[in-house]
């Protein structure tokens, strides 16, 4: 019996934990130059600038890019948002969804190779790597041979230049949600509250755990957008692509020689385009979601085409149809669809900041009463006016109504004082002689405008009530 279960076959279930199961194996990707490598060195500096430098930048006397989320105010250089601006965030969410499925279907994972964080970050990490470690061979040489203490002075600065950057990206991630210049006042006083460091040191644990340690496990198996992205491929979406026709049979040969002479296809197996691959995977297999479209592999083709006196673009950006020698049709429905819904959304969040009124008015009708009857004979409605300055500097308002002949106010019209970010509660009354009355429910207008920025005006709507009219 025992013989038995020592000598038994492997079953199907053993067979699928080996492969869920499979230990990984690290990726070397090597050092590539080229068209595609000098865009994506040039988006990694411009936006890792843009995320470093931003918040030091002053404006106004003030952090140009700050959300301070204790005063409930989020500044973007010259403007200020308040959570009663949510709108405009709701619609600049709605904008980077829709870029996102529009740059996806014209030219497929465009954001995951040149402008995701997870690339940006990974791609640093990897230069500090190669520059304290040196190119792929000698990575591959310091991994796999013995430990020693030149092993380990090796390792042990490329650690503490990873978690030196790591805690700067954790720091100045804060610095977005606390002024950055006192941030930095208390790190070097040692007197950080306790929120703040565990931010500081969370995000840079991030940022040390997704781009130093698993880098391309986060695309593949942590990264959802991998997985719903075929939903946005059509024929025509211009993706990397192997040619086959071209390609096969593969093979080695000396320079020189063409495919023809030898009875093989221009691709010499040099493995090269899989040895660039930040994920590994071999383009020549067919497009495949693990592909987070950085086109390296166009660029190291292009490079020993150019060396082997073949022409480029064994590899390239290309479509399915294309490859099928069908006509491509990069302008197609949906590509139109998104174009327009962006241009509308963009042209109208750009006109809707810069026609918004840093003021806010809530008008508040008293439930208690319908309407009330003065002693004079009047009619007279109960409201709450709250009145939001939001504008950076405090601001002197007068009010007024309209909608009804003959209104009358009883309460604070004029000279209404209201600090930056401050509400004001306005109890009113308004009064009117009931012959002026149109039907038991009139719409009336209350106007608020500054008196310091005349600019600066709201116009709220009410209901009046009153007798039935007969």
């Amino acid at each position: 019996m025992s013989e038995t279960k020592e000598n038994k076959t492997p079953t199907q279930s053993d067979d699928i934990d080996q492969v869920l199961y499979k230990k990984r194996e690290k990726i070397y990707p090597r050092e590539v130059h080229g068209t595609f490598a000098m865009l994506r060195n040039t988006a990694m500096v411009t936006l890792l600038g843009l995320y470093y430098v931003l918040p030091w930048l002053t404006w106004e006397g003030r952090q140009a890019l700050l959300f301070d989320l204790p005063a409930r105010k989020f500044y973007i250089f010259g403007l200020t948002f308040w959570p009663q601006d949510f709108f405009f965030l709701a619609v600049a969410l709605i904008i980077a969804a829709l870029s996102l499925f529009f740059f996806t279907a014209l030219a497929g994972r465009l954001w995951c190779g040149y402008a995701c964080p997870q690339t940006v970050w990974t791609e640093i990490f990897l230069l500090m790597e190669r520059w304290v470690e040196g190119g792929r061979r000698q990575r591959i040489k310091l991994d796999k041979g013995p430990k020693s203490l030149h092993t380990l002075r090796i390792k042990a600065t490329k650690q503490i230049l990873w978690i030196a950057f790591s805690l700067w990206t954790g720091f100045t991630f804060v610095g977005y949600f606390t002024p950055i210049h006192d941030l930095w006042h208390h790190l070097i006083t040692w007197s950080l509250g306790p929120w703040e460091t565990f931010w500081i040191f969370f995000y840079s644990f991030a940022t040390y755990g997704n781009a130093g340690f698993m880098r391309e496990q986060v695309c593949i198996y942590m990264c959802p957008y991998a997985r719903f992205q075929s939903a946005m491929f059509d024929r025509d979406t211009l993706i990397i692509s192997y040619d086959p026709k071209r390609g096969e049979p593969r093979g080695s040969r000396k320079r020189g020689k063409t495919g023809k002479e030898v009875g093989l296809g221009d691709c010499i197996d040099c493995k090269l385009c899989v040895q660039v691959c930040p994920t590994g995977i071999d383009i020549r297999d067919g497009l495949q979601y693990q592909c987070i479209g950085c086109a390296a592999c166009i660029d190291v083709c292009d490079d020993v085409m150019d060396k082997m006196g073949y022409p480029k673009g064994l590899i390239k950006y290309t479509t399915e149809n294309a490859m099928e020698g069908k006509k491509a049709h990069l302008l197609r429905p949906r590509v139109i669809i998104y174009s327009l819904l962006l241009a509308i959304l963009v042209g109208g969040f750009i006109y809707g900041v810069a026609t918004r009124v840093p003021l806010e008015v809530d008008v508040i009708r008293d439930r208690n009463s319908l309407y009330n009857e003065t002693d004079a004979g009047l009619v007279e409605n109960v409201y709450n006016l709250k009145l939001i300055n939001m504008d950076e500097h405090p601001q002197r308002y007068r009010l007024s109504v309209s909608g009804i002949d003959n209104l009358r106010v009883v309460g604070p019209t004029d000279d209404i004082d209201v600090q930056s970010g401050a509400v004001v509660d306005l109890p009113l009354r308004v009064q009117v002689d009931p012959i002026e009355l149109k039907s038991t429910s009139n719409e009336i207008v209350f106007h608020v405008e500054s008196k310091t920025n005349p600019a600066i005006r709201y116009d709220a709507k009410a209901r009046f009530l009153g007798p039935v009219v007969r």
